[in-house]
C-alpha cells in the first residue's frame, strides 16, 4: 500500500511539472495597447510566473471577424508585439519567448444576435503560453566567491569593483529578496569600519533590449537600474554611512553577465577613492 501511494505522488508531481500555465489579454476594437485592467492582470500573473524555470513562452495574438483580413493580421502581430514588449520591460528574458506571431481573425460561429457583442470582445486577445521545464533543470553550482566583508578588509584601490553576489531583487521591483538582506546588513557593517573607501553603487537589471532599462513595476517609470542602486544607497546611509561617501548610478542593461536572468538583477559597488582612515 504504501509503494502505491509514493507511485501515485511521483505521478502527481510530473503532471504537475509538465503543465503549461496559460494567461489571456483582451483588447480594445482596433486597438493594440493593453487596457489598464488587463494590464494589472498581466503583471499579476508575471509575478506568479517568475520563479518557474521556463522553458519558452509563447505568444498568439487574435482579432474579431471585422476587418480584411491583410488588417486583421497586422493587428493581430500588433496586438502580440505589445505583450512581448512588457515581458521584456519587466525582466523576462527574450531568449526564452520563441514565438510572438499574430494570427489574425477568428471567424464566428453561430451565436444568437444579443452574444455577438460579447464573442467578438472575448477573440480580441493575446494568448500567453508558459512552459515550464519538465522536470525542472539542475541547478548549476555556483564557485564561491570572496566574502566583500574580507574583500573591504583587506586592501582595495580606486577602480576596484565588487558585486554584491547575495544581494538579489524581486523580478520588476527595486526592493530585495527576504535571503538578500542579511548580506546587505553585513556589507554595511564593513563599509562603516572602513571610512576611507568611496564609492559608487551601480543598479543593473536583466532582459531589456537594445540595453535599455526596465520598468518599475511599482512607479511604472523606465529607471529600475537606478531605484535599485537607489534602495541601498538609502538602506547604507540609514545605517550610519556618510552620504559624502557614496553615490548611486543606473547602468540599465549595459553589462549583462550571461548566466541566469536572476543575477543580472544586481548591485555593484566601484570604488573611487580610498581616503585618509581617521
Amino acid at each position: 500500500m504504501k509503494k502505491l501511494i509514493i507511485f501515485f505522488v511521483l505521478i502527481s508531481q510530473i503532471i504537475v511539472a509538465q503543465k503549461e500555465v496559460t494567461h489571456v489579454v483582451y483588447f480594445e476594437t482596433d486597438e493594440f495597447d493593453v487596457p489598464s485592467t488587463e494590464h494589472y492582470r498581466l503583471l499579476l500573473f508575471l509575478s506568479e510566473i517568475e520563479t518557474l524555470d521556463i522553458q519558452k513562452i509563447s505568444i498568439y495574438g487574435f482579432t474579431d471577424d471585422r476587418g480584411s483580413d491583410s488588417y486583421n493580421m497586422v493587428l493581430s502581430q500588433n496586438r502580440a508585439n505589445s505583450i512581448k514588449t512588457i515581458f521584456s520591460n519587466n525582466e523576462f528574458d527574450e531568449d526564452i519567448i520563441t514565438n510572438v506571431d499574430g494570427k489574425g481573425e477568428i471567424l464566428l460561429k453561430l451565436v444568437k444576435e444579443e452574444d455577438l457583442h460579447r464573442i467578438r470582445g472575448l477573440n480580441r486577445k493575446v494568448e500567453i503560453i508558459v512552459k515550464p521545464y519538465s522536470p525542472p533543470r539542475v541547478k548549476k553550482v555556483v564557485t564561491k566567491k570572496p566574502d566583500i566583508k574580507e574583500v573591504l578588509k583587506g586592501e582595495v584601490k580606486a577602480g576596484d569593483k565588487f558585486t554584491l553576489d547575495n544581494i538579489l531583487f524581486k523580478t520588476g521591483y527595486s526592493y530585495l529578496l527576504p535571503e538578500s538582506k542579511k548580506t546587505l546588513e553585513d556589507v554595511a557593517k564593513a563599509l562603516l569600519e572602513r571610512e576611507d573607501i568611496y564609492f559608487t553603487i551601480q543598479g543593473h537589471v536583466c532582459c531589456t533590449k537594445h540595453s535599455r532599462d526596465a520598468i518599475d513595476r511599482k512607479t511604472k517609470k523606465r529607471n529600475l537600474s537606478v531605484a535599485r542602486a537607489k534602495y541601498i544607497y538609502d538602506y547604507l546611509a540609514k545605517k550610519g554611512i556618510n552620504k559624502r561617501r557614496m553615490k548611486y548610478v543606473g547602468m540599465r542593461r549595459k553589462f549583462p553577465l550571461g548566466g541566469e536572468p536572476k543575477y543580472d538583477r544586481r548591485v555593484e559597488i566601484l570604488i573611487t577613492y580610498i581616503g585618509k582612515n581617521n
